[in-house]
């Protein structure tokens, strides 16, 4: 750890001459955050290849980002986000549904590695209306647009880059580290291992309402670090926001649906033939081109000037597998989001949520009958729960580009089995950027 911390500020201090010189032609930032994970010992009378280790575990994980964008032309920006990343998720990011840190990826490496996980074009058209100021910021470029406007967006991005966001649980570097708060758990959006996607997306604006439509590209199978070219496995995404107010108080409605479509295995099936074969049930065995779907509900709602709330509600078509992001076929998160000004803090926040995921039947009997997923896989579930998990954590302003984070989660039946758990997890995050 000390090594790490030694590396993130010997990095900003290298950095900050440079990202304080952008302006509305270009702009320069980076970002560095390290997570350390552990959780103690925990009930497990067995386990599987997937499952999360009972033993007493701690592991991290260290990236560093910059953010390079460039005004081509009037309402013309190209972004890239070169990375390094470094570390593991606990149990090399297996045995939760709802994993535990959203700062680990599906790929762990000891050695710090490179990536160039962003590169996009964006192009901003003006529709009229009252002109709002655009501040400076990653991949955003200081300048003007107005009320009502028409975005899109083409390259190498996060989905949820654009669909899915939340003001009070989305971002794992600076709110909560559960997969299944900072997205909506039932969404399983295109995305390699480490989370991007190639695609295009469209965002109309107008007055208190904006709808989005994506299309972008799957993995070449599920659960890939290798991405589809030329959209033969595709998703499709739409999402409609709207702006209300209520009591005097700002909140935001978004509805989203989405489709993919690519070679994916069933569960019925499956299993069917694991019964015929006498063997372990494995959907890769009986993937054909085949279509899955689902929706969310995601609502945030300021409550006071330093208190706001949050709902996601999500499902899907859980008869076939969980093609990129985890097996979670439906769930419902709620959470409270505070800053500090309340004790002299102004720039600290207290967050605090649960959710509870949930599997089809379909999925149980896959999973009963010894079958593995993205995620989980405990070679057994005689008895299946919800998987429930209660997250707080505290954000605190070290200094003007640096938090410290201390974060807690409990989590009941993991990975849907009663058998095993409950297990608490406890981390330490630091954030830096400029």
């Amino acid at each position: 750890m000390g090594k790490t911390v030694q590396r993130l500020i010997f990095c900003f201090a290298l950095a900050s001459p440079f990202a304080a010189r952008a302006d509305d032609a270009w702009s320069l930032h980076a970002q560095a955050t390290f997570v350390d994970q552990y959780h103690p010992a925990f009930h497990s009378p067995y386990l599987g290849t997937n499952s999360l280790s009972p033993e007493s575990v701690g592991e991290e994980t260290f990236d560093l980002t910059a953010f390079l964008g460039v005004r081509l032309w009037r309402g013309g920006e190209l972004y890239a986000d070169p990375e390094v990343d470094q570390g593991f998720g606990l149990s090399d990011t297996l045995g939760l549904a709802g994993f535990a840190s959203g700062e680990a990826y599906k790929v762990g490496k000891s050695d710090p590695y490179f990536r160039l996980q962003r590169l996009f074009f964006r192009q901003s058209f003006d529709l009229g209306g009252d002109s709002t100021t655009l501040e400076d910021g990653q991949n955003q470029i200081a300048g003007t647009r107005t009320a009502n406007s028409l975005v899109i967006t083409a390259g190498k991005m996060s989905v949820t880059d654009i669909f899915d966001a939340n003001s009070y649980a989305h971002d794992p570097k600076s709110d909560f580290l559960n997969w299944s708060l900072i997205d909506s758990g039932a969404f399983d959006y295109a995305a390699d291992a480490w989370g991007y996607s190639y695609g295009t997306a469209a965002e109309w604006t107008q007055d208190r309402w904006t709808l989005r439509l994506g299309l972008f590209d799957l993995s070449r199978v599920p659960n890939s670090t290798e991405l589809e070219t030329g959209f033969g496995q595709f998703e499709l995404v739409s999402e409609g926001e709207a702006r209300l107010r209520l009591f005097g108080r700002a909140g935001k409605i978004r509805l989203l649906g989405f489709l993919n479509r690519g070679r994916m295995g069933g569960y019925r099936g499956a299993v069917a033939l694991g019964q015929a074969t006498g063997t372990t049930p494995d959907t890769a065995l009986v993937r054909q081109y085949a279509s899955r779907g689902g929706g969310a509900l995601n609502l945030e709602q300021e409550i006071a000037d330093d208190l706001g709330a949050f709902l996601r509600a999500s499902l899907n078509d859980g008869s076939k597998e969980a093609y990129e992001f985890t097996e979670i076929d439906r769930s419902l998160a709620a959470g409270l989001s505070l800053k500090g000004t309340r004790w002299g803090r102004n720039d600290d926040t207290f967050g605090l949520a649960a959710v509870v995921n949930g599997l089809s039947r379909s999925a149980r009997s896959y999973f009963a009958a010894g079958g593995l997923g993205i995620l989980i896989g405990d070679g057994r579930l005689p008895h299946y729960g919800t998987e429930d998990i209660l997250e707080a954590y505290y954000n605190a302003a070290v200094t003007g580009w640096l938090n410290a984070s201390a974060d807690y989660q409990f989590v009941a039946n993991p990975a849907y089995n009663r058998d095993r758990g409950p297990v608490s997890i406890l981390a330490l995050r630091l954030h830096a950027q400029i």
